[in-house]
């Protein structure tokens, strides 16, 4: 029986990439990832282009081989082009400071919270209401994110906390005496 190979996903020209063994080095113009290929999905680089493909016909291989292609689409993406996420804080007094690696928000509580940025991630505040993450990995980034999220999560009577700033709050109306 042939092999079957997945859609086969194109390498952009600033990037570079390099195999040895079950690990895949990716550089681009914002830095360096790897990826570790599963034993059970075989890789095929050609010049411009790299395919996987399943080792043997199991579900969980094949999910597996899809799970590989989806990383490293978003590897190629996060070295050549970064990412970027969003969050915005409601509440009267509720803001972030930046001092470094160090993200400092005063969410209510009796003292600021005190969140230290992960290597990779860096963070800009246009305002003191605003946060904008970026980074080239993009799990640690949706990590970070939710990690900052939950300090606050937005509540739904009044819509403080802190949100992704696509996220929509479905708000509940007060009660009434």
């Amino acid at each position: 029986m042939a092999k079957t190979f997945l859609k086969p996903i194109n390498i952009p020209s600033e990037v570079s990439l390099t195999c040895e063994e079950e690990t895949i080095s990716i550089k681009g113009k914002l830095g360096e990832l790897e990826l570790i290929v599963h034993s059970d999905v075989e890789l095929l680089v050609e010049d411009e282009s790299v395919s996987f493909s399943p080792s043997n016909q199991l579900p969980e291989t094949l999910a597996l081989t899809g799970t590989m292609r989806a990383l490293l689409k978003n590897i190629l993406e996060g070295v050549s082009s970064g990412y970027e996420k969003k969050l915005e804080i409601n509440g009267v007094g509720y803001r972030a400071k930046l001092a470094g690696n160090k993200l400092e928000l005063n969410l209510g509580f009796s003292h600021p919270v005190v969140y230290k940025l992960p290597e990779g991630v860096s963070a800009e505040l246009p305002s003191q209401t605003e946060i904008v993450l970026k980074s080239i990995d993009k799990q640690k980034i949706g990590q970070v994110a939710a990690e900052i999220r939950n300090f606050r999560p937005p509540e739904p009577y009044k819509g403080k906390g802190v949100k992704y700033s696509d996220e929509i709050i479905r708000r509940k109306e007060s009660k009434k005496a």
